[in-house]
């Protein structure tokens, strides 16, 4: 238990069942990265903070040793070092450009060390349920908990909660016509580990995401087939451009002030020179401009299509106990289809109606992480940007800690800028037109992103 609890807490009743009041302390979900930058910044704002990881250990997602990790043994970043970082902690000089998944989890756990963030994280405790108070204001937060291998639950009362459970550990699977009566293996990309279950097999790997190109050429490396069935043609960014990191290399184009359409000819043009054109590999041409879906960065996926160890097919039309009928009317024979078909966002412990969830399934928050029903309450990492995510879960977490401490000190001058907060409209904030669809929910520019964050942090300050 961390320190901050140890002193004795103010029983309340509820229900029949005690409440144990934490006054002022902050209760976080998660110690993966987001989590921890989020400890970190609340309590550098001088609050206390509780944080609860139904694993042993932190990483979240990037720990492979916890059962909900999308990470699989050859897990390398798509994105360079400079916008993986933490700004006020940056990943050692000999580092690759491109760390493997270990080193990202070496780096969390020496965050953790370095500001002393373990000693606020309860683990192996899992919330059951969160439910705000609504008879104070701000409103508090009454938070469920119990071991995650069970025992009696126990409910304390916070002044706010911040939600970095991520969303990338709830499968989305598709549907198909004779899905049910085939006869071959299906597991989703979260189920994916290690090659050794594709060696040897007719593998169809089914997405062209990021993890979709990564399964494919491994299949290439020891499967006896490998298909790779796409919906849509896509960009696929080489890993370097113009002897830099790519994703370093449209920061300076960023960096630029180009217009748009400027900036889209200028990728796609670089791209070209990279890869060449894709429709000779037997790959759709990409039906929209760059910017326009999420970045697929993969070196090595268009040589194995090259060297006719990757087979490119269109999407699905139906299965049968044995085949796989495409679009196109092939039928192909796979013995295992891995659908790296991504995620959806859940959030088992609070109801649906406190993230405005609409009838889709998509929470609906302010500025990407506000609630617009109660202003104690956060979700820090429930976005998908075109660059790294933790640079701007930094920044989130300093947002949201900032607003707490002004709402705290000053509820009256906060309430005007609460207003603006819950009645924004929804806002995209990418400057492209982003495909309609799950994968791109939380599909964010990280330059128009974070210029919104800061222009929010400079309103703060004057108010506060």
């Amino acid at each position: 238990m961390p320190a901050d609890s140890e002193a004795p807490a103010a029983t309340i009743w509820r229900d029949g069942e005690p409440v144990y009041d934490r006054g002022e302390t902050v209760c976080v979900i998660g110690a993966g990265g987001t989590g921890l930058a989020a400890i970190k910044n609340l309590r550098e704002a001088g609050f206390g903070v509780d944080c609860y990881e139904r694993e042993t250990g932190v990483g979240g997602g990037w720990n492979w040793r916890h059962n909900r990790s999308p990470v699989y043994a050859s897990t390398h970043l798509v994105s360079s070092k400079p916008f993986t970082q933490f700004p006020d902690f940056p990943m050692p000089d000999d580092w690759p450009d491109y760390p493997h998944h270990s080193l990202l989890l070496s780096y969390f756990e020496r965050y953790a060390d370095h500001f002393g963030l373990r000693e606020h994280i309860w683990f192996g405790t899992e919330v059951m349920r969160i439910e705000p108070v609504v008879d104070t204001f701000p409103p508090r937060w009454d938070v469920t908990i119990r071991g995650s291998n069970g025992g009696a639950p126990r409910t304390l009362r916070y002044a706010a909660v911040v939600a970095a459970n991520g969303h990338n550990w709830a499968p989305k699977m598709p549907r198909y016509d004779g899905l049910d009566e085939y006869r071959g293996k299906v597991v989703h990309a979260s189920q994916y580990k290690d090659s050794a279950q594709l060696r040897g097999k007719k593998v169809l790997v089914v997405g062209a995401g990021n993890t979709g190109c990564d399964i494919a050429v491994e299949a290439a490396q020891v499967a006896t087939k490998c298909w790779h069935s796409a919906r849509r043609g896509y960009w696929y960014a080489p890993k370097y451009a113009l002897g830099r990191p790519a994703d370093q290399v449209n920061d300076r184009i960023l960096a630029m002030r180009l217009p748009l359409r400027l900036r889209q000819w200028l990728l796609e043009k670089t791209i070209r020179i990279s890869v060449g054109d894709l429709t000779r590999f037997g790959l759709a041409a990409p039906d929209h401009r760059i910017y326009e879906t999420h970045p697929i960065v993969n070196s090595q996926l268009i040589y194995y299509i090259g060297h006719g160890r990757v087979q490119p097919v269109p999407d699905i039309k139906r299965f049968d106990h044995y085949e796989v009928e495409l679009t196109d009317g092939q039928t192909i024979e796979p013995e295992l289809v891995v659908f790296a078909t991504g995620y959806l966002p859940r959030f088992e412990f609070l109801g649906p109606e406190l993230l405005s969830v609409d009838s889709s399934g998509r929470p609906r928050l302010a500025l990407q992480m506000l609630s617009r029903v109660h202003p104690t309450l956060a979700v820090a990492g429930l976005i998908q940007p075109d660059s790294a995510i933790f640079t701007i879960v930094h920044w989130q977490t300093v947002l949201i800690a900032r607003w707490l401490r002004l709402l705290d000190a000053g509820p009256d001058r906060a309430a005007d800028v609460w207003n603006t907060f819950k009645d924004t409209p929804d806002r995209r904030f990418t400057e492209a037109h982003v495909k309609d669809s799950t994968r791109h929910w939380f599909e964010i520019s990280h330059f128009v992103y974070l210029r919104e964050i800061e222009k929010t942090l400079r309103t703060l300050e004057a108010v506060a």
